[in-house]
């Protein structure tokens, strides 16, 4: 089994491994990993939390946090700090995302399933929520944030929204913390555009965590919900323009302070937005190209992060292609989520999109063999993180929602990638 295990992992070529699974089979229902969040702490350690299961969606679903005080190269066995321990299943506790104030407190925020579904198990929930002073240490119990509701909810008060926050927070201009997240819409409000999970309808909203630096407790923390109800952020879905389907925003900080935000969607491009208010008022979402006029993105249904570099520069990763790759075609995102390319991005202050962006470079692939339980997963979907390690960049991605591997991005990787300027 280990020279398995070796031959698997050299696939996309890590420079760290986080988390390798004791079984190929399920049977340390540690097999499913995601949601991959690395973050500094306050203590100047690594952290990262991370959304662990059998496979994803099963019952055993939880939140689980480790640390590394060497930069990566080790890290300790994580440890469960919401949900079930295994082989305890129940109380699915999903999609974790950290936030540091600047006292040092760590909050740990995350979807809280009471055991009753409306789009998905694994997105219909509460916002559980709990906090630490010691750097990750020991945790406190958990605690309700309350939720906005959304005409785009189930009009039954007893269910839940469907949610997910699947990047870390980022600070706007203003110092203030904001999370995009997805609202996955309720079949009560909006039936799907077809039968396969993409679609089923979604729209993009964003959270800003307006007293976190005062330190409160986790059913304290100060909310503020934007781009809500119609306003939401909405791009039509292809097979029925009458159907949402827009996801997971990926925003970075320009350097005049605009907030611009990456999205994946159905349509085979990534669609982008940009706010003027620090996460206020969002524009009407368009397709996103290498440039102004240029050729739109291609890039299935699959996150598609945008990362600060450490020179101010950024890193954009997709798929470069529109979902129609493979046997399946777009219907099989276990197969088309790979392999991954990227671009060089840079800000053009008087563009109508203010990121415009080289031409692609292929980073990793792992050749579509899938690992797992239950037949597992093929996908190189980046439910990922950065880190910045002095003029460096470390990507935190799961493999095949497998293992947790990290690949540098060293300025050399760059160095013959040219963004156009005009």
């Amino acid at each position: 089994m280990s020279d398995r295990f070796a031959r698997e992992l050299a696939r996309t070529r890590p420079d760290y491994l986080v988390y390798q699974p004791g079984s190929f089979d399920g049977s340390t229902h540690d097999t499913g990993n995601e949601h991959f969040l690395v973050f500094e702490g306050p203590d100047g350690e690594l952290k990262a939390v991370w959304t662990q299961s059998t496979i994803e969606g099963q019952p055993d679903q939880r939140i689980v946090f480790t640390r590394s005080g060497d930069q990566g190269r080790t890290w300790d066995r994580p440890r469960v700090i919401a949900g079930p321990t295994p082989p305890a299943s129940g109380g699915m506790c999903s999609w974790g995302f950290p936030l540091v104030s600047r006292s040092g407190r760590i909050y740990v925020l995350y979807s809280k399933h009471l055991g009753v579904n409306d789009v998905f198990s694994h997105t219909t929930g509460l916002i559980g929520a709990i906090c630490s002073d010691d750097a990750g240490v020991s945790w406190s119990a958990e605690q309700i944030v309350p939720m906005r509701r959304s005409t785009w909810d189930n009009p039954d008060p007893a269910l839940p929204a469907n949610w997910i926050v699947w990047q870390r927070p980022r600070r706007a201009a203003d110092g203030v913390y904001l999370a995009g997240f997805t609202r996955w819409v309720s079949g009560s409000v909006c039936a799907p555009a077809n039968q396969h999970w993409t679609g089923s309808p979604a729209v993009v909203e964003f959270m800003r965590f307006e007293n976190l630096d005062d330190d409160p407790a986790p059913a304290d923390l100060a909310l503020r919900w934007h781009c809500c109800d119609q306003a939401a952020l909405q791009v039509p879905h292809p097979d029925n323009a009458a159907v949402p389907l827009v996801q997971e925003p990926s925003t970075v900080v320009l350097p005049d302070q605009r907030l611009f935000t990456v999205m994946r969607t159905a349509t085979g491009q990534p669609w982008w937005s940009q706010s003027s208010d620090h996460g206020r008022t969002w524009s009407a979402p368009q397709v996103l190209r290498f440039r102004d006029g240029g050729q739109p993105v291609r890039h299935p249904c699959s996150p598609c992060p945008i990362y600060p570099l450490p020179d101010g520069r950024y890193v954009f990763l997709y798929h470069n292609h529109d979902g129609n790759f493979g046997p399946a075609g777009r219907f099989d995102s276990h197969w088309h989520r790979r392999p991954l390319w990227m671009s060089l991005g840079e800000f053009r202050p008087t563009a109508e999109q203010p990121v415009w962006f080289s031409i692609p470079r292929f980073l990793m692939d792992n050749d579509g063999v899938a690992l797992g339980y239950g037949g597992g997963r093929a996908d190189l979907a980046m439910y990922a993180s950065i880190t910045h390690h002095g003029d460096e960049a470390v990507l935190w991605y799961p493999e095949r929602k497998f293992f947790l591997c990290g690949k540098r991005l060293t300025p050399a990787m760059f160095e013959d990638l040219s963004v156009p300027s005009a």
